[in-house]
């Protein structure tokens, strides 16, 4: 019996509304599902999530912050100019993070073949203490220590939003039993992400970053898989595989500056496939992260679906630019003290 792949989500994520204008909008969510709705994806079960405990919550954020959401429930609060809240916001991040905590659940338990969890608000800027960047609660840092909970003992996160997860790597810096990696646009929202940000004191050489510039292509994301995070993520020999999978890389995106299509993501997706199911049993979870053209979001989201579901994919040919041989070379040389494979 072959197992499904697993979508979770929910109505509640669309009344998460951070006002009009804001680019994360229910929109968002909704382009998803409407693609989804008229071209299912074979081999897929959608099921609703539950909202997340006080215990998984408190695994990553301090009482401080989770006691100040706690407080903006119910009503319209700011907490900066990006993250802003509406009176469902409070609820719709517990389900959020709940979602992709369950997702780990299922996988880790063997009754999913692989899944992904479509949530918002996003997460991967929420810091221990700081919610931040559109994002609450940091859900892909909830699910990874839920993932070490039910006893993966090494949890690989791969961040390929176009912005720089600060607050995943923040959440697993000092530590060697989660791999953070994180392809990205910068200079660029947050100002973190430098190829010389490699993690801190037992955890040095477990954060992996690599900063681009603007205008990198499928190819582009190709060598930088090829030739950096792929190698060390085989080394680290991930139990649990987890991706917040942010779709503002898109050549389309308004927020963004690079120029992946929709096969670029497939392709990266079925890398990460293809390894998981050599290293840890398949056990792949997609967390769903920025992306602010919806054609473009809900076209992507789709064909990692498929490619989650059995579907082959690959990169398209082409070269790759010398500005991403140098942001390659740069990441390398940071990190060959920690990695033989570099």
């Amino acid at each position: 019996m072959t197992l499904p792949t697993l979508l979770l989500t929910d109505p509640l994520f669309l009344q998460h509304d951070p006002g009009q204008g804001h680019p994360e909008s229910p929109a968002r969510l909704q382009s998803i599902l409407s693609v989804l709705a008229r071209t299912p994806v074979a081999g897929t079960q959608v099921r609703s999530p539950r909202s997340a405990t006080a215990a998984e919550l408190s695994a990553v954020h301090t009482p401080e912050l989770r006691q100040a959401l706690l407080g903006m429930a119910g009503h319209r609060a700011v907490i900066d100019e990006d993250t802003r809240l509406s009176p469902d916001s409070y609820d719709a991040a517990l389900l959020a993070a709940g979602a992709a905590v369950g997702a780990v659940e299922e996988v880790m338990a063997g009754r999913a073949r692989n899944a992904f969890a479509l949530v918002r608000p996003p997460g991967h800027h929420a810091e221990p203490g700081r919610a931040m960047g559109f994002c609450l609660f940091n859900n892909v840092a909830i699910a990874a220590e839920a993932g070490r909970r039910l006893g993966a003992e090494r949890v690989l996160v791969l961040d390929w939003d176009v912005h720089h997860g600060n607050g995943t790597q923040a959440a697993f810096e000092g530590r060697r039993d989660v791999l953070y990696q994180s392809v990205h646009q910068y200079p660029y929202y947050p100002g973190t992400g430098a190829p010389r940000e490699v993690g801190q004191g037992a955890g040095e050489g477990f954060s992996v970053n690599c900063a681009l510039p603007g205008g990198a292509t499928d190819s582009d994301y190709r060598s930088i898989f090829e030739d950096l995070l792929l190698p060390i993520a085989d080394s680290f020999q991930p139990q649990l595989m987890l991706v917040s999978a942010g779709f503002d890389p898109h050549r389309n995106d308004p927020l963004g500056g690079m120029l992946v299509t929709e096969r670029g993501f497939a392709a990266m997706c079925a890398g990460l496939r293809s390894l998981a199911e050599r290293l840890c049993g398949g056990k792949l979870v997609l967390v769903l992260e920025g992306g602010y053209s919806l054609e473009g979001l809900s076209q992507s989201v789709h064909a990692c679906i498929e490619v989650l579901a059995g579907r082959s994919d690959s990169f398209p040919g082409g070269e790759t630019s010398s500005d991403t041989a140098h942001a390659i070379a740069q990441s390398r040389e940071a990190l060959r003290p920690y990695w033989s494979c570099l």
